[in-house]
């Protein structure tokens, strides 16, 4: 078992339990996320802040099964790519 902590800017609170939910996740609560072979805490943090701009920010901590990782993390990835420019 292996615990993965990431800060997430940019996508909102909402929108990334819809993704876990997306990946076989079961909503346990407000805040975690369920999944086969892992279980995501979702906590909001204080917004990042550039200047005037405020941009909102999620802390996931990932408990998962070392068997889950590497496609844990290539779909989770995809989901969460976003262009810039």
């Amino acid at each position: 078992m292996k615990t993965i902590i990431r800060e997430m800017r940019g996508i909102p609170f909402f929108l990334l339990k819809e993704y876990l939910e997306e990946m076989g996740g079961k909503s346990l609560n407000e805040n975690q996320v369920q999944g086969p072979g892992w279980t995501v805490d979702m906590s909001r943090m204080e917004p990042f802040k550039i200047g005037s701009l405020s941009i909102g920010q999620t802390l996931l901590e990932i408990q998962i099964e070392d068997h889950a990782v590497d496609d844990f993390l290539k779909v989770f990835g995809q989901k969460t790519l976003r262009a810039g420019g």
